[in-house]
């Protein structure tokens, strides 16, 4: 059993290596013993902008009588730090089934649900078949860059489709609110794919939009080596069910005969979403975010959390999170410290506003989505696909907005606040240009009514900073899915649709890469557990 040191507290200017000293300190131990040790969670505590700290569970392992030292450095530590004793829940797959599998398990996306579920079954002997309708990430890199520098979008290849899914190019953020052996194994395997340890313990953990597609290249690979498929430019465009079981996949380069089938497609796959509709899989309207993205300087965001002193040299760009209470929740999401606006786009005629940054966060701005939670009632329609029509007539307007080349509609917060047009294009991080543009025209009514009442509480939280230098790109629609493909609780599968396996933020099921890939994850485990592995080829 290991014993568990939580909330010590280090200042920012301490050095890590000093951790061994303190744990042990606190374990009465003499400072020079050796220790077996890990952080368990880091995190910087910024209240009091003069006494910034970082704050750190750590696990110890020692021998002899824990329990003893544990009641001895109770009776000597002050608060806030406790000393407990400390056992983690272990990550365990089912044992697999005896039921025989006809075909390989088909994995539909390669964003971070499908990924996960196709690698934990292919690490157990299920050789998946992942089928992405997007190209390899390094093309992909430069399919997305020709378009930020002004080519045409291509409706298979860009920041939403292709290797890694939407993720990839959304900044890297790996926050979860869950935890768990899941989450952990979850984050241990981005790690081990060419990411940061840190991400194990930071408790707002990010690798970058710069980094991930190395990480997703190397996940796939591992799924190669362990007798899994990719397969690219493979677009599933109809579903063979007979019977309430499934039994293949039309694609766009044939059909391929499958029993079982992890639908992954990721929250922007409208296609995907009429055929299902068509076919008769049952899915429900679901709540989804939508709003705007909120554009500041780096500097201010900088000297609003630190204070005057220029501690991101040390600390890195800073960060926020907001929210303003009433009839409509207004929040941040989705914040991108020395970030960029970027497109949001994935089919013609349409475009939509995300965030992302690299793992420096050395851009000059910062962004952050300021959305609402859209309820049903608010769709126009019964129709099960009314909120995707919703997010379309807006992401249309604002095409239109943006002459139709895909330029990013802008306007100046304080003018979008008094009513009145901005007369100049304001900088920003957006790459491919902006626009002049109304961005009450670009969301319902319901948000125009929530960020004017809104961004002035946000405002008075910042004394007066938030507004002045300030601008508004939008819309930003694609936060979640506004449909749920539903799927029994127990057994994950489709009702009336035998082997069908809906995951991810394109189910309804997850709102961000960690959580999409625990959820991929856990199918993984369902299917492990009732069918037998294919073993060797």
């Amino acid at each position: 059993m290991a014993i568990r040191i939580a909330n010590l507290r280090l200042d920012i200017d301490e050095p890590e290596a000093m951790l061994p000293e303190h744990l042990a300190r606190i374990l009465g131990l003499r400072p020079t013993t050796p220790l077996t040790w890990r952080i368990l969670r880091k995190a910087l505590d910024a209240r009091n902008k003069d006494s910034l700290h970082f704050v750190y569970n750590a696990e110890v392992v020692l021998p002899g009588d824990e329990r003893r030292i544990v009641a001895h450095a109770r009776r000597n530590v002050r608060p806030p730090v406790t000393v407990d004793l400390y056992t983690e829940e272990p990550f365990i797959l089912p044992t697999p089934g005896t039921r025989p599998l006809a075909h390989r398990p088909v994995v539909v996306g390669s964003g971070p649900g499908g990924l996960a579920a196709a690698y934990f079954l292919a690490e157990q002997g299920y050789r998946p078949l992942v089928l992405e309708r997007g190209r390899p990430v390094r093309q992909r890199i430069h399919d997305v860059r020709a378009f930020d520098a002004g080519g045409p979008l291509d409706p298979e290849s860009n920041y939403l489709f292709g290797e890694g899914g939407a993720g990839t190019f959304s900044d890297g953020k790996l926050t979860y609110r869950n935890s768990g052996p899941d989450v952990r194994r979850v984050l241990q395997l981005f790690a081990e794919c060419k990411g940061k340890p840190s991400i194990l313990y930071d408790a707002r953990p990010h690798l970058g939009s710069n980094r991930l597609p190395a990480v997703v290249k190397a996940l796939r690979r591992r799924i190669e080596s362990l007798g899994g498929e990719v397969r690219f430019s493979c677009r599933v465009e109809d579903l063979d069910l007979a019977g309430g079981r499934l039994r293949g996949l039309a694609t766009s380069s044939g059909y391929v005969p499958a029993t079982v089938a992890v639908l992954a497609i990721g929250h922007s796959a409208r296609d995907t979403y009429r055929m299902l509709q068509a076919r008769g899989v049952p899915m429900v309207q679901k709540p989804f975010q939508m709003g705007v993205r909120i554009e500041h300087p780096q500097e201010i965001v900088n000297r609003v959390q630190y204070g005057p002193t220029p501690l991101e040299q040390r600390l890195g760009a800073a960060s926020y999170t907001l929210i303003a209470n009433g009839p409509h929740d207004l929040f941040t999401f989705c914040m991108c410290a020395g970030g960029y606006i970027m497109p949001s786009v994935s089919e013609p005629g349409a475009f939509c506003t995300n965030g992302m940054s690299l793992s420096k966060h050395d851009s000059p701005f910062a962004n952050s989505g300021l959305v609402v939670t859209v309820p049903p009632e608010q769709f126009g329609s019964r129709d099960v696909l009314a909120g995707v029509h919703l997010q379309q007539i807006y992401e249309q307007r604002a095409f239109e907005m943006g002459r139709r080349n895909y330029l990013c509609p802008i306007q100046r917060v304080c003018d979008f606040l008094d009513g009145r047009e901005t007369t100049d294009i304001p900088e920003t991080s957006y790459q491919r240009g902006a626009v002049r543009g109304r961005i009450a025209d670009l969301v319902p009514p319901l948000i125009v009514e929530a960020l004017r009442r809104g961004i002035p509480i946000m405002d008075q939280q910042w004394r007066g900073r938030f507004v002045p230098e300030a601008t508004l790109v939008g819309p930003e629609a694609r936060g979640s899915a506004p449909v749920r493909i539903l799927r029994d609780p127990t057994t994950r599968e489709t009702p009336g649709c035998e082997g069908l396996y809906p995951v991810g933020e394109g189910a309804g099921y997850a709102g961000g890469i960690v959580s999409a890939a625990v959820d991929g994850l856990r199918s993984a485990k369902a299917i492990i557990a009732k069918y037998a592995p294919l073993g060797p080829r």
